[in-house]
């Protein structure tokens, strides 16, 4: 999800930049609706479970593809189904790039033995250069963001539940995602709870928590219980629906997973925690400072970052996240809340 979202930036600058071109994505049918509203843009639903299920089913997914007419592929993805379809159209004469994702230079982040700690380039700087291979520039300079969108009833429903109206005079919304997919990524739920806790004391404060799945619900109601002002909406909205709510949010708090991305490529403001991760991989929020990006001590960690995407388990670095204190994440997030 995250992989997707960090796409829409670039894409929402080419099309701004080059008005003359149509773009159409072509992803699985759940990712639609973040491309929904960028003008330009088609999608198509690669159907991976049956038409383009396996070998022969990329193959229709090539012949489907080819019926659109296509002058030039951008490989945004470059794992092996992407590959074969790319391959496919340069062999048929299209033009073709793809993203390099930097591999060798993050296993040298990441490695215990002669690491090489500096900043990589940014995802959003690397698809940049794929559009530029295929011989159109973008300028991620001063982004445009799309508008607050206008909530559902389905939202306004579920705020009500607690007598609280999420767009009240005086409030400020924050929106909190305290999983990912790797528990290396998760703050400590003890310390998550403080967060929460510390946040509500200011009744202004709406919370949201978001997340997905039993066991997470349950995480999250625990964080919300007897608090008016903490909503839990995972399990509740659909994506379309969450969609409009992050982009009413005054700040995102999110470990590194894709809710900080999502609400980036929103315009949102984003304080994002990193365990086992970090911002130098290239992988920080859209448009975001780096002081908004809460990383565990290195001084106590000098291993970290330990991986890329957060499948690692180094011996000793199970704790290493509860060296972001709670008292610097309240505070990032408060600071970065409107004066109302």
């Amino acid at each position: 999800m995250g992989d997707v979202a960090m796409t829409i930036p670039v894409i929402r600058a080419f099309v701004e930049q080059h008005d003359d071109v149509k773009i159409t994505i072509v992803s699985r049918p759940f990712f639609k609706p973040f491309f929904d509203g960028i003008d330009n843009v088609n999608f198509f639903a690669v159907d991976v479970k049956n038409r383009h299920k396996g070998f022969l089913g990329l193959l229709r997914l090539y012949a489907d593809l080819k019926l659109l007419n296509i002058d030039a592929i951008a490989d945004l993805h470059n794992v092996l189904r992407s590959k074969v379809i790319r391959t496919l159209f340069a062999l048929s004469g299209k033009k073709t790039a793809f993203t390099d994702k930097g591999r060798k230079e993050k296993k040298q982040l990441t490695r215990a033995e002669n690491k090489v700690f500096k900043p990589l380039k940014s995802m959003f700087e690397r698809h940049v250069e794929t559009f530029n291979k295929l011989g159109f520039s973008i300028d991620l300079n001063n982004p445009n963001f799309p508008k607050k969108a206008i909530l559902s009833e389905a939202i306004l429903k579920i705020s009500s539940e607690k007598e609280k109206i999420p767009n009240s005079i005086g409030t400020s919304w924050i929106g909190i995602a305290p999983f990912a997919q790797y528990e290396s990524k998760v703050y400590p739920q003890d310390l998550m709870k403080k967060v929460i806790d510390d946040l509500a004391l200011n009744l202004n404060n709406i919370i949201f928590l978001f997340g997905g799945g039993t066991k997470e619900i349950e995480i999250l109601n625990s964080f919300s219980k007897n608090k008016n002002n903490v909503i839990t909406i995972a399990g509740k909205l659909s994506l379309e629906q969450e969609l409009q709510l992050i982009s009413n949010l005054d700040v995102m708090l999110s470990m590194d997973s894709g809710n900080a991305h999502i609400a980036a490529m929103l315009g949102i403001k984003v304080i994002t925690l990193f365990g086992a991760t970090h911002p130098f991989s290239g992988f920080s929020p859209f448009n975001q400072s780096i002081e908004n990006c809460l990383v565990a001590d290195r001084n106590q960690f000098p291993l970290l970052p330990t991986s890329v995407y957060g499948n690692k388990k180094v011996a000793g670095y199970d704790d290493a996240m509860r060296s972001i204190s709670v008292d610097k994440v309240v505070f990032s997030v408060q600071s970065q809340l409107k004066v109302k």
